[in-house]
C-alpha cells in the first residue's frame, strides 16, 4: 500500500512538474513574440522619421505588442534568471523606443547605439529560457558570429573599429 501511495504521489508531482515547464515555455515564447512585434514596429518607424508624431508611435508600438501584459505574465512564471533576462530586454527595448520616440532614424548614431544593446539583451534571454528548459548552452560561435550584439557584423562598428584602430 504504501508503495502504491509513493508511486501516485512521484506520479503526480512529476504531471505538476510537466505543466510548469509547459506553462513556462509558453510564457517565455510569448514575451519574445510580444518584444519583436515591438522591435519590429519600431523599426519600421525609424526608417520613416519625421513622418507623423513619433512619440505618440513610440508608445504605441509597446502598448499595441502586448509587451506589458507579456512582461507581467513572465514575472508571475519565470524563475530569477529569466525573469532578469526579460526586464534586462524589456529595459534595452525601451532604450530603443525612446531613441525612435525622440525622432531617430534607423541610419542615426540615437537608434544605433539603443539597437545593439538591445539585441544582446534578446539573445540573452534566449540563452537564459534555452539554458534552463533544455540544459543546452548556446554561444555566438554556434552561428559563426564573435559577439551577440552583432557589432562585430555591423559595418558602422567596423568602420569605427577599423578608424580607432
Amino acid at each position: 500500500m504504501a508503495g502504491t501511495v509513493l508511486a501516485d504521489r512521484l506520479r503526480h508531482r512529476y504531471e505538476a512538474d510537466r505543466g510548469t515547464g509547459e506553462r513556462r515555455r509558453a510564457v517565455y515564447l510569448e514575451f519574445i513574440t510580444a518584444a519583436e512585434a515591438c522591435h519590429t514596429r519600431l523599426r519600421a518607424l525609424a526608417k520613416d522619421a519625421g513622418a507623423g508624431d513619433p512619440e505618440a508611435a513610440g508608445r504605441a508600438a509597446l502598448s499595441e505588442a502586448g509587451i506589458y501584459e507579456a512582461r507581467e505574465r513572465l514575472f508571475l512564471e519565470a524563475t530569477t534568471g529569466v525573469a532578469g533576462a526579460g526586464q534586462a530586454m524589456f529595459e534595452r527595448l525601451r532604450a530603443v523606443q525612446r531613441a525612435v520616440s525622440g525622432g531617430a532614424g534607423t541610419d542615426s548614431a540615437a537608434f544605433h547605439d539603443a539597437h545593439h544593446p538591445y539585441i544582446g539583451a534578446v539573445w540573452a534571454y534566449r540563452v537564459a529560457v534555452r539554458e534552463e528548459l533544455e540544459g543546452q548552452p548556446l554561444a555566438p560561435a554556434d552561428f559563426g558570429w564573435g559577439r551577440w550584439d552583432g557589432t562585430d557584423r555591423c559595418p558602422r562598428c567596423r568602420e569605427a573599429a577599423a578608424a580607432g584602430a
